[in-house]
């Protein structure tokens, strides 16, 4: 059996939560225009009473908080205090299905409990409140200063609330204008799924809701907003949903690779939320955009395209590949690139689909004020060059400059694993952006935040800053101005 690769304690061990604590610079100082709070989700814990979950995606959602102010910074880590995580830390075993496992037990175990909302894969943080988000349910909100769990989120407003089974997923976006929040959730009331889009003003009170008819039961994880459209690409994975409803299969044991549906293209105007477009395109599958815009970048003959970038895999491998995460080693293959689309939003038809670079990377984004806008810079995680990505996870930063066609990556030396970056305006001199990661020494099972220039990322770091215990490698945040 091969040796246990280096990541896996990152992931597998389970996290111990700390109170507000004060960060020592290990290497250089916090930059004094570094003013707000970093926010980060992922799964703090994957096993309980000596059993391990199925799936990556499983774990008990545990948020990181990084205050930056005056030069210095300041940590708090605490789990999202669910009622599956408290019912479950009670009698200190598992007790509810997921979205790769069912409920231990007899089948019927998974018909009188509801899935564990695990609040575990991003957060948005709103006036008053972060929101923990989960794809299936409901936020969490959470006190933006201590993290602690204030309950469920119904986002109650002129427009109503979030109803009965309607989710909130875990991929908001943000107008930098006006601060309205769009989201959307798939509401599955049957065989065929329902998209519900979401448009929530900056405390999160929703304004708009509406929702259109999906083929089947697809799984839609993020979407773009671009210009003044919001686009969503419909992978072709179908989910066999009587196999969940009757407790014979998790969410993702019943998920079907269907490259023959081809992958398709919503358009829906960011205004009315109504659909404008259907289309389709060649079948591959995307985790994760990073960004969208209209009017297509390096292109003067027609501003009525669109463009796209994310993170494009040629089948549904990664699914398994994220299960395997949980067992700390893995064995299938998931490599991921960047690639851009160029399209007509009033047909939804492909003009162009285009590989930026053959790296293999993840988590694609640009900073909060370039959402929906066009931009110059997209910025991931990735693995080094030389590095296996089937067994090794994301090993350095990088970012593509698509106005040169340059990828720039970091260094951060062996056995570090980044989270997703993100990139932020100095307060002082908002020309100037840092990108910030939590970074994982597998070898020491310790975690850093790494500060670095987010324009000069081959320059190493400006600050590494020690965190009290290990974060488990997570999944998304963001980033809070300060006020």
């Amino acid at each position: 059996m091969s040796e246990t690769p280096l990541w896996s304690g990152c992931v597998t061990r389970p996290a111990r939560e700390f109170s507000t604590t004060h960060l020592h610079a290990t290497r250089g100082a916090v930059p004094a225009g570094l003013r707000g709070t970093l926010y980060r989700n992922g799964p703090g814990r994957l096993e309980r009473g000596g059993r391990r979950m199925g799936h990556w995606f499983d774990g008990d959602g545990a948020v990181l908080a990084v205050r930056f102010a005056d030069g210095a910074a300041e940590a708090t880590y605490r789990y999202v205090q669910t009622a599956g995580y408290r019912h479950e830390a009670e009698q200190d075993r598992l007790l509810y299905g997921n979205y790769g496992m069912t409920a231990p037990g007899p089948f019927w175990n998974q018909l009188r409990r509801p899935l564990k909302n695990a609040a575990n894969t991003s957060v948005i943080a709103l006036r008053d409140r972060l929101l923990a988000l989960w794809e299936g349910g409901k936020p969490h909100a959470l006190d933006l200063q201590t993290l602690a769990t204030l309950g469920e989120a119904d986002l109650a407003g002129p427009a109503g609330r979030l109803e009965g089974a309607e989710p909130f997923s875990a991929h908001p976006k943000r107008d930098p204008d006006s601060g309205h929040v769009y989201n959307f959730g798939v509401e599955i009331p049957g065989r065929h799924a329902r998209l519900v889009i979401y448009r929530c003003d900056p405390t999160g009170r929703l304004l708009a809701k509406r929702d259109s008819a999906l083929d089947g039961v697809p799984l839609i994880h993020d979407w773009v907003m671009a210009g003044p459209y919001l686009v969503f690409l419909v992978p072709p994975v179908r989910i066999g949903v009587m196999g969940v409803l009757f407790g014979l299969k998790s969410y993702s044991e019943a998920m079907a690779w269907r490259p023959e549906l081809g992958t398709q293209i919503l358009v829906f105007d960011r205004k009315t939320l109504e659909l404008v477009a259907r289309g389709e395109t060649e079948p591959f599958f995307q985790w994760h955009f990073g960004n969208g815009a209209a009017a297509a970048m390096d292109r003067d003959d027609d501003d009525g395209w669109l463009t796209l970038d994310f993170a494009r895999y040629p089948d549904f491998g990664t699914n398994e590949h994220l299960r395997e995460v949980a067992s700390g080693r893995t064995t299938t293959p998931a490599r991921a690139t960047l690639w851009r689309m160029t399209l007509d939003p009033e047909t939804a038809r492909v003009e162009e689909l285009a590989e930026m670079s053959g790296q293999s990377v993840e988590f694609p984004m640009v900073p909060p004020g370039e959402v929906g806008r066009p931009w110059q810079r997209t910025y991931m995680a990735a693995h080094r060059s030389g590095t296996d990505s089937t067994t090794e996870r994301y090993d350095t930063l990088a970012c593509f400059d698509h106005a040169r066609d340059q990828l720039a990556v970091a260094d951060l030396g062996d056995g570090r694993y980044p989270s997703e970056p993100m990139v932020v305006a100095d307060a002082d001199d908002p020309a100037r952006q840092w990108l910030l990661s939590v970074v994982c020494n597998g070898e020491a099972l310790e975690s850093e935040v790494w500060i670095y220039a987010a324009d000069h990322l081959a320059d190493g770091p400006a600050c590494v800053l020690a965190l009290p215990d290990l974060v488990p490698l997570g999944f998304h945040g963001c980033w809070r101005p300060a006020p």
